[in-house]
């Protein structure tokens, strides 16, 4: 089960902290790598150089919270 995401407006959220720009963008493409091995991609946005805010849903089945959203979401923590 997802742990420390917010459900918010049909979706897992959830920001991560890293110490600078380099270490954010190195977790931006490993969360892009686990998003094309799971076929499910997440928004993602870079906020102040070092916050990296994801947002999860499904959209093939009506913008809601899905199992898939729950698998990605973990396989990021475990990545973490």
């Amino acid at each position: 089960m997802t742990t420390n995401w917010t459900e918010l407006d049909n979706s897992l959220q959830k920001t991560f902290q890293f110490r600078d720009f380099k270490e954010a963008l190195m977790f931006v493409n490993k969360v892009g790598e686990i998003a094309e091995r799971l076929q499910h991609h997440p928004d993602i946005c870079i906020k102040d150089y070092k916050n990296v805010f994801i947002s999860t849903t499904t959209h093939d089945n009506g913008n809601k919270v899905t199992s898939k959203d729950h698998e990605l979401t973990t396989a990021l923590e475990m990545k973490i």
